[in-house]
């Protein structure tokens, strides 16, 4: 039976977290280290060395390090390698065996900072720069609540991994999904993951609503534009796609609401958003008076553990079947673009328990459990590595993530650290409790 915070004598779980304090400004520190890597993606810049730097903190803190690269997906190239990193920290047995990833890929910049973006600055108690929320303090609250452990002079029973991965941005098949299909994270050799995301420090997040990301393309015919009854507008289709999506999806789509507890409020119905829309000749390009035979859009459906993607799909279909019927000169393709499926982790699940405890204990109020309204890596571990015990958990606050002038502050990152090192302890076992 695996020692629990609660069965942990006292003076033990006091020195873990005098030892997390003893390094706060460690643990600072290597989060602006990793925030001044800038690791955009698009295009994947300068990941090796993000990698690298993880691994070499690892390697002085005892672990085994790996890297994995992802030669054989599409996204990695000589100019923008897929690097990933994984140490594994022995204890006296193999398992438990918990697994903390973070992916330290950020999005681009954007406008309206006013503070250097990777600058890692540190002010008024926070820490600042682009994906410091999202997720490089994650990242190290992971790596130091497990040295907090060791610096405590507390031996795990069980083992203990820590990894960097990329593109979780643009859907971590390079990054999480790499390592699952390689069996570095699987059913019967992982016992746990936690993947420390911005979702406020006292809430655990045990999965996501799904994804169908699809393409329209409307073809018409062309023809001039002083005379436009001689073609028929791709433009004009899509419009009337877009609207009947207006009148007849969207009012459905505000009846179905989810019974996971998903973040905020609005995103427990099911959502469907517009991402991109082009039709006719390419803006800026001198014009011609063409009436428009092409016109493509990108849609983001987010849907429901309650509704089958099947059903989702087809209910696609249906609509541009029906837009047929009153349009029959309407002509349209759809093509899928990304699926992932919703996930939830048992809430009576032992990663859940551990880091609700731990919550109690380090914050001294009860955890909210939450749902993702996007998706995170959880999707790999559920669906490709096949551990259903898998929450996310860290430092931040989720509605900075992406946001100019992106921060977290310290006081977050250090009580991460503490509820992720009295998780640890739960759920791996000390051999030392005396």
């Amino acid at each position: 039976m695996m020692n629990t915070p609660d069965s942990v004598p006292a003076p033990v779980v006091d020195r873990i977290l005098k030892a997390v304090d003893s390094i706060t400004d460690e643990v600072v520190d290597f989060t602006s280290e990793l925030v001044r890597i800038p690791t955009v993606n698009p295009p994947g810049d300068v990941y090796e060395d993000c990698a690298r730097a993880i691994g070499a903190r690892l390697d002085q803190f005892g672990y085994e390090v790996e890297y994995h690269t992802a030669e054989e997906r599409p996204e990695h190239t000589k100019e923008h390698p897929r690097v990933n990193v994984v140490g594994t920290l022995h204890g006296s047995r193999p398992n438990p065996l918990v697994h903390l990833n973070g992916h330290f890929d950020v999005v681009p910049v954007g406008d309206g900072w006013t503070v250097d973006p990777f600058g890692g600055e540190v002010k008024d108690g926070r820490i600042y720069g682009r994906g410091v929320a999202d997720m490089k303090a994650g990242i190290a609250a992971a790596v130091y609540a497990v040295e907090a452990i060791r610096r405590a002079g507390v031996r795990l029973l069980g083992t203990v991994e820590v990894s960097g991965t990329v593109d979780e941005e643009s859907g971590g098949w390079a990054g999480m999904a790499h390592l699952a299909k390689k069996g570095r994270l699987a059913k019967g050799r992982t016992d746990a993951v936690i993947i420390p995301e911005p979702l406020n420090v006292d809430r655990i997040c045990i999965g996501h609503r799904g994804v169908y990301w699809f393409e329209i393309e409307a073809m018409g015919h062309i023809g001039h534009g002083s005379m436009p009854f001689l073609g028929t507008s791709a433009i004009e289709h899509m419009g009337a796609v877009i609207d009947t999506m207006r009148r007849e999806l969207l009012p459905t789509f505000a009846q179905r609401t989810t019974a996971a507890p998903v973040v905020p409020p609005g995103a427990r119905q099911a959502t469907l958003n517009i991402n991109a829309l082009h039709g006719g000749q390419p803006l800026g390009d001198i014009q011609s008076p063409c009436v428009a035979d092409r016109c493509t859009a990108v849609f983001d459906r987010r849907f429901l553990i309650e509704e089958g993607f099947e059903d989702v799909r087809g209910e696609i279909v249906s609509l541009l079947d029906g837009i047929k019927d009153e349009i029959p000169e309407f002509k349209w393709n759809l093509k899928d673009l990304m699926v992932v499926h919703p996930t939830r982790t048992p809430d009576d699940a032992s990663v859940v328990k551990a880091l609700g405890t731990a919550i109690s204990r380090v914050l001294g109020r009860e955890a909210t459990l939450v749902a993702s309204p996007g998706t995170y890596d959880h999707k790999h571990v559920a669906r490709i590595a096949g551990v259903e015990n898998c929450v996310a958990y860290g430092p931040g606050i989720l509605e900075l993530a992406h946001q100019p002038d992106e921060w977290c502050s310290i006081e977050d990152l250090v009580n991460a650290t503490r509820v992720l090192a009295m998780a640890i302890v739960d759920l791996v076992g000390v051999e030392n409790v005396g």
